[in-house]
This record gives C-alpha cells, sequence and structure tokens, in this order.
C-alpha cells in the first residue's frame, strides 16, 4: 500500500511537471510570436527591438532566483563564486538575442525547428576538433534532423507566414539560430564545468549568477549610450502598453517554466526532462499552425515530423544507454 501511494505520488508529479513546462513555454512562444509580428496602435507600428525581450528576461529571472534562494536557503558554503559566471554570461547573453533576432526573418515555427537540431553542431565540433567517434545510430538521428531542417527550410512559405515577418530572409534566419545553437553550447558547457567545480552549487545559484551578468550585459547593449535601443524599446512600451504587459508575460512565463525543468531534473532526470521539452517544441509547431495564423504545407508537415523522428530516436538512445549503466551496476 505504501509502495503504491510513494509511485501515485511520482505520477501526479510528474503529470505536474509536464503541464507545467509546456503551459510556460508554449504560451511563452505565444507572446514571443505576437510581440514580434503584430502590429501595434492606430499606427500599425511593430516592436523592431526584440533584443530588449532578453535583457527583460535576464532582469525577471535575476529577481525570481534571488527570491527562491532567500526563501529556500542551502548555506553559504562550497558555491560558486559570482565572477565565475561571467564568460557563460556573455554567451547566454548573445545566443538568445541571435535566436529571438531571428524572429524578424523566419516564422516560429520554423526558428522552433533550426534550434531542435542542436545534435549537429555537438557532433559536428565533437568529430572534427575532438575525434570522437560516434555510432552509426547517434549518425542516424542528426541526419534525420539536419535532413527535415533543410527541407522544411528549402520550401516556400505561405504568403501569410511570409506577410507577418519584419523583413523575410531566410538564409539570415537559419543563421541566426545556428549561431545561437553554438553560443548555446558553450554557455552549456561552462555551467555543467562549474556544477563539477562546485557541487554544492544549486540550480537558483546558477540562475543567478547567469542572470546577474545577463542582466548588466544586456543593460550596457540597451542602455549604454544616448541613442541605444533600449531607450526606444521602453518609449514603445509607454506609447503601447499592451506591448509592456507581453513582454512581463513572456518573461515571466520563462521564470517560471525554468522551475519547473529545475524540479523536473532534480526528481526525474535530464533525460525525463529532455523528453518533455522536446515533445513540447512539437505541440508549440502545432499551436503556432493552428493558433498563431502559420499554415504549414504537407511537405513541411512532413519535414517537422522527420525532426522529430530523430529526437525521439535520440532520446531513446539516451534511455537504453541508462538502462545500461543500471545493469551493470
Amino acid at each position: 500500500m505504501e509502495a503504491h501511494g510513494v509511485s501515485l505520488r511520482r505520477v501526479i508529479e510528474l503529470v505536474v511537471c509536464v503541464t507545467g513546462i509546456w503551459s510556460a513555454y508554449i504560451y511563452q512562444g505565444i507572446l514571443q510570436e505576437t510581440v514580434s509580428t503584430k502590429r501595434f496602435g492606430p499606427d500599425k507600428e511593430r516592436f523592431q527591438h526584440l533584443a530588449f525581450l532578453n535583457f527583460a528576461q535576464s532582469a525577471v529571472c535575476l529577481v525570481w532566483s534571488f527570491i527562491m534562494i532567500k526563501l529556500w536557503p542551502s548555506g553559504s558554503t562550497g558555491r560558486a563564486p559570482w565572477s565565475s559566471y561571467w564568460s557563460a554570461g556573455i554567451t547566454n547573453t548573445i545566443g538568445p538575442a541571435m535566436g529571438i533576432e531571428a524572429l524578424k526573418y523566419i516564422s516560429y515555427p520554423a526558428q522552433v525547428l533550426a534550434k531542435s537540431s542542436k545534435m549537429i553542431p555537438v557532433m559536428l565540433m565533437g568529430t572534427l576538433v575532438y575525434g570522437i567517434r560516434y555510432t552509426f545510430p547517434e549518425y542516424l538521428c542528426t541526419l534525420l534532423v539536419a535532413g527535415g531542417v533543410s527541407a522544411f527550410a528549402l520550401m516556400k512559405s505561405s504568403s501569410k507566414t511570409l506577410s507577418k515577418l519584419a523583413h523575410p530572409n531566410a538564409p539570415l534566419g537559419y543563421g541566426l539560430c545556428f549561431l545561437n545553437l553554438a553560443f548555446d553550447g558553450f554557455t552549456n558547457a561552462t555551467q555543467d564545468s562549474i556544477s563539477t567545480r562546485y557541487p554544492k552549487t544549486g540550480a537558483w545559484d546558477i540562475m543567478l549568477g547567469m542572470n546577474l551578468w545577463g542582466t548588466i550585459y544586456n543593460f550596457v547593449f540597451m542602455f549604454g549610450w544616448p541613442q541605444a535601443s533600449g531607450y526606444q524599446a521602453v518609449e514603445f512600451c509607454k506609447h503601447h502598453p499592451e506591448a509592456a504587459w507581453d513582454i512581463l508575460y513572456y518573461c515571466l512565463c520563462g521564470a517560471i517554466g525554468q522551475n519547473f525543468i529545475f524540479f523536473t531534473i532534480s526528481r526525474f532526470g535530464s533525460l525525463t526532462n529532455t523528453t518533455i521539452t522536446t515533445t513540447r517544441k512539437f505541440v508549440s509547431i502545432v499551436v503556432s499552425s493552428l493558433l498563431s495564423g502559420n499554415p504549414l504545407s504537407s511537405k513541411q508537415w512532413g519535414s517537422v515530423v522527420m525532426v522529430f523522428s530523430g529526437l525521439s530516436y535520440q532520446i531513446y538512445l539516451k534511455w537504453k544507454k541508462v538502462q545500461k549503466k543500471r545493469k551493470t551496476v
């Protein structure tokens, strides 16, 4: 009976994690697309300063993580010093900004699909720089993802989708997404290094350190000189309060989503988290297509299925590795 109660609690926790991650990030995707494509006010003005989203997100997550640390302190000894986050803070500032900026040039489904191909630069760098040999199934996963993204990129988008973009330019948009992935790779590697060197550093500590430097860098970039775009973004929000609310909700969704991601990893591990976030991306594309007016052709849907087949197969391979390790212990 006690074992049944524990398993039921685990199921409820997993349902809460899935619901939290899906709700927060799917709604954040809708808001991101709204801010980047909507025309505000009687003059039908676009919000052109998308890098401001990155600054606002960093600032909100900085405050959020500070509150969480104060509410649930974990001790002050053995944690990574704030100075150890400065380099990852740079890439964590530039990378997401490029991903957001890409929405000026490609649709939201295209951006999600391109950013789902993180394994491509990882395996490419691993093979060329470090001489790592991967298995045939791993290469097959990469081939499916690369083929799907490439096919999607080469297909012509609908005129309705193109009309919503500020400056349609597929090569530039996809280029920004892949640069985003490259910077994310460095950020993730640095975070792993910090966790290894300072094992008492908690998730909220990392979130605070990353967003502390991210807020500083973004503030300098957005407000560092009189003509900086941050001032124009603030003026736009003053004249169009609807945009300001969308940005605030966007930031809160990101902070809440990180809450659920940290909880999922701590309770169920990174593999479960990867599975949840991967399926969330697929659902985001479906929601964008159905609700946000980004119709996809049958061939484009084929490319989407191809990409997520590769990602699903990758998750399955990771699961097999985990099971194999458990058997050997």
